[in-house]
């Protein structure tokens, strides 16, 4: 490992600029350096890779004539880009090859990882988009605002709060083409849309995919018919926010509740692994028969 190897001392000042002079740069970083490695292991999952990035915000650090402000925060802002700009330069994992080892290889180089998400959860993150896991990591495990979070990923608050759900809905779910319970599809299927997850829903739905109404729900105000995987995806993204997890007939639904009173199911036909149609139904008959559920098991 390669490592920036100042040393000295200095009289502790400014320079005529309001500058950190050079060496109290270094006792500076070195403070530092703990909690941007952390980071970096956090981002990257390797921490001898998180340490070799933190090194180069070193290296830039030691080139920069900048005005900085706020070197802590300087810090943290490079190397955050710099694992962004490593994330994005590695090749695609299979999902097929990503598999969650028993222990970790070595608990001494991956505590920092384990403190926060664990070694299984760090294997999921492989499966988000790198401004995904970067908002999620900055977020939920150092506390972030999602407009210091924007700026690093030069986006809006908006859109870096939308990266963060979705990777929070894609390690909820299995990976899409791992073999599922019908439960399991309903399951992922209303995460995604909670989510809004546009592209879990496309993978989850099939092409001719569609949803019909009976006449009570169309009078409760649903669509009486939406026709392929495009419109269907694209009318539950970022919806069902109220509706929780029921059997109909034995089968797994979901339904929309209001005041704790189911008022529509979401009545799911699942073939081959997909959603090939959906029934809005809110005759008061079916209602009076769904069972509220936790995964696969009826609750209490």
């Amino acid at each position: 490992m390669v490592t920036h190897g100042l040393s000295g001392s200095s009289v502790i000042g400014l320079d005529r600029r309001g500058r950190v002079r050079g060496v109290d740069q270094t006792a500076i970083f070195e403070r530092e350096r703990p909690r941007l490695v952390g980071l970096a292991t956090r981002v990257l999952g390797e921490r001898a890779e998180a340490e070799d990035v933190v090194q180069q915000a070193w290296l830039r650090l030691h080139r920069t004539d900048a005005d900085i402000a706020c070197l802590p925060a300087w810090l943290t802002t490079v190397t955050t880009r710099l694992c962004l700009d490593q994330l994005r330069a590695r090749p695609p994992v299979p999902e097929a090859e990503i598999v969650v080892p028993a222990t970790a290889p070595d608990p001494a180089d991956d505590v920092a990882l384990a403190e926060t998400v664990g070694v299984a959860l760090h294997v999921v993150l492989d499966r988000l988009t790198a401004p995904e896991r970067v908002a999620l990591v900055l977020h939920d495990s150092f506390g972030f605002a999602f407009a210091a979070i924007a700026a690093l990923l030069d986006t809006t608050p908006a859109a870096a709060r939308k990266l963060a759900s979705r990777a929070r809905a894609k390690i909820g779910q299995p990976s899409w083409d791992d073999p599922l319970a019908d439960w399991e599809i309903v399951d992922a299927f209303m995460a995604a849309a909670r989510g809004g997850d546009l592209v879990r829903l496309l993978q989850l739905l099939a092409p001719e995919a569609a949803i019909t109404a009976d006449d009570a729900a169309v009078l409760a105000g649903t669509p009486q018919r939406i026709e392929g995987r495009e419109e269907v995806a694209t009318f539950f993204d970022g919806s069902a926010h109220a509706a929780l997890a029921v059997f109909v007939d034995g089968r797994p639904g979901a339904a929309w509740f209001h005041r704790g009173e189911a008022k529509v199911l979401f009545d799911f036909t699942v073939a081959d692994g997909l959603v090939s149609h959906i029934t809005f139904r809110a005759e008061p008959g079916v209602l009076a028969q769904l069972v509220r559920r936790d995964g696969q098991e009826r609750r209490g």
